[in-house]
C-alpha cells in the first residue's frame, strides 16, 4: 500500500530529528508524528497540534517564524495532512523565512483513520504515480528541498539542513505502521497555547 520505495521506520527518523534539536528550536508536529514526537518527549517550545485542523501545521509554523526570526521553527507534517493544505507551500516561500524547516513524513496513508491510501499515493491513482511533492516545494520555491528514505543518511545529514538557511524542505519517506491508536492530546488546547507564547517569547539568548 505504501509502495516500493524505501522507508524508514518514522519513530527513528523523529529520534534522529529530536537530538539535533536546539534548546530554543521550536517543534511543531502533526498526526502520527505528533504521536511518536509525544513518546519521545516534547518539550516547552514543543506544539503537537492534538487535536488538529489536520493540514494547518504548516501555516501556524510560518507565522511563529516569522513572529520569532531568532529562532529556527521546525514543522513535521504528514503527507495526508500536506495534501490538504499545498497552498501553504507558496505562502511560505512567499514569505521567505530563513529560519523555517518543513518536514513531510510521507507514508502514502492516514494512518490515524485506518491506514487508507492518501490521494497522493502510488496505489490511490489510476496512472499509478504518486504525487511528486519534492517537484511541488522547488516549484513553489523553497530554497532547499531533500529527501531521505534511509535513516542512516538522514541521521548524517540532519545537522547540516537544519543549520542552512531557508525556508527548507525534507520529504521523509517512512514507513506506516499498521493498527497504531492516533495520538491523545496532552491537555487541553487554550492553555497550552498560551504556555507555549510565554515560552517563545522568552529571549532565546
Amino acid at each position: 500500500m505504501t509502495g516500493s520505495v524505501e522507508r524508514m521506520p518514522q519513530l527513528e527518523a523523529l529520534r534522529t530529528l529530536h537530538a539535533a534539536r536546539r534548546a530554543d528550536d521550536v517543534i511543531i508536529t502533526s498526526m502520527g508524528a505528533a504521536r511518536d514526537w509525544m513518546v519521545l518527549g516534547a518539550g516547552p517550545l514543543d506544539l503537537p497540534l492534538v487535536p488538529s485542523s489536520m493540514g494547518t501545521a504548516p501555516s501556524i509554523g510560518l507565522g511563529i517564524a516569522l513572529a520569532q526570526p531568532q529562532r529556527r521553527v521546525i514543522v513535521v507534517n504528514g503527507d495526508g495532512a500536506m495534501l490538504m493544505n499545498l497552498g501553504s507551500l507558496v505562502s511560505i516561500t512567499a514569505a521567505g523565512p530563513a529560519n523555517l524547516i518543513l518536514i513531510l513524513a510521507d507514508n502514502g496513508v492516514y494512518e490515524i483513520t485506518g491506514a487508507q491510501p492518501t490521494a497522493g499515493s502510488a496505489p490511490a491513482r489510476a496512472d499509478g504515480t504518486s504525487v511528486a511533492f519534492m517537484g511541488m516545494a522547488r516549484a513553489a520555491g523553497f530554497r532547499t528541498v531533500h529527501r531521505f528514505s534511509n535513516a542512516a543518511d538522514w541521521a548524517r545529514s540532519v545537522g547540516s539542513i537544519l543549520s542552512a538557511t531557508g525556508p527548507t524542505f525534507v520529504l521523509l519517506d517512512v514507513g506506516a505502521v499498521p493498527g497504531s491508536k492516533g495520538p491523545r492530546s496532552p491537555g487541553p488546547a487554550g492553555p497550552r497555547a498560551i504556555e507555549l507564547r510565554r515560552h517563545i517569547t522568552q529571549d532565546p539568548g
